[in-house]
């Protein structure tokens, strides 16, 4: 790993609960990340068909009408949609990552916040479920079963991705950091507000922070992309159920400083040329699963499988 290569965060809106049409503008923007050089292209959390706003209104018809339209217009994975989406990364020889609401195929009858993972050879690399939805998305989405913390290594970089406050629950993370991760997604459904509430509301995304802080731990680039949301978005009979929310997507370097900020509320794809020699040298200030672990003092397991460690644990090996 030695040549610089290009990250973009593509921070946009999705044709909200409309599947067909929301795939035909990804592969509209994965070919312009594509013809701006990028080797690795994200989109924000569940992008195709859009973030479920509907699960923070109060309880009427149209919540219940807005619920059952989410999930007839969900993805099966593999399915025709993927297989677009995979042409679409082969011709702009570009990998993507984008945020999908993936339907259960065994009852139809439950979706997943599920991050895509599509190689620029035109075929799935993986998916990622989020393993725990926030508060009210919890009406939405099922929970992911956690089997499915995945490094990729790809030409320039290895690369992983989680969603929204799987950066908060900290251990999801370090899984990540274990397998020695070099670029991570954070997405996001919208942006952070402008100013902090109040105390004590303590549920708000905090985005910069968390993204910021992971990039820091994980001595890796982050690219923190989030979509953007407005009543006028969303199909017109389900705009009382709406709020706004501009992205404010971000890709921030391994020491944790941000080095390109996309303008809020504004489509846009934000562009930023990495350097694996930073990669490098914020690794080797620290790295979090390797010399700057106490594996002779903590455990991590996922599933009873033991994350790889410098030296095994006392009593293992």
């Amino acid at each position: 790993m030695s040549e610089h290569f290009i990250l973009a965060a593509i921070q946009a809106a999705p044709i909200y609960l409309d599947r067909q049409a929301s795939v035909e503008k990804a592969i509209c923007l994965i070919a312009e990340a594509g013809r701006k050089g990028a080797s690795l292209a994200a989109f924000g959390e569940t992008w195709i068909p859009g973030y479920a706003f509907f699960a923070f209104a109060e309880s009427s018809a149209a919540r219940w009408d807005a619920a059952q339209l989410y999930l007839d217009q969900a993805m099966t994975i593999p399915g025709p949609e993927t297989d677009a989406l995979c042409d679409a990364a082969k011709s702009a020889d570009v990998d993507v990552v984008i945020g999908v609401v993936e339907l259960e195929s065994r009852t139809r009858g439950t979706v997943y916040c599920t991050n895509l993972v599509i190689g620029r050879e035109g075929r799935i690399l993986g998916c990622h479920r989020k393993l725990k939805p926030t508060m009210e998305e919890r009406i939405a989405w099922g929970e992911g079963r956690g089997d499915d913390l995945t490094v990729w290594e790809r030409s320039y970089a290895r690369i992983s991705t989680l969603a929204c406050w799987e950066h908060q629950m900290v251990l999801p993370g370090y899984a990540l950091m274990a397998q020695g991760t070099q670029v991570h997604v954070a997405n996001w459904p919208g942006g952070e507000p402008a100013t902090v509430p109040a105390s004590p509301e303590a549920l708000w995304s905090r985005q910069e922070l968390l993204s910021r802080a992971f990039a820091s731990q994980g001595a890796c680039y982050v690219i923190s992309v989030g979509g953007i949301i407005t009543p006028d978005l969303v199909p017109e009979q389900f705009r009382s159920l709406a709020y706004s929310s501009g992205a404010g997507s971000l890709i921030i370097d391994p020491r944790g400083e941000i080095v390109a900020r996309a303008p809020r509320g504004e489509e846009t794809i934000l562009t930023f040329e990495a350097d694996p020699s930073v990669i490098r040298a914020a690794k080797t200030a620290c790295d979090s699963a390797g010399h700057y672990s106490r594996p002779d003092i903590f455990d991590l397991r996922v599933h009873g499988v033991p994350v790889t460690s410098l030296v095994p644990v006392r009593g293992e090996g």
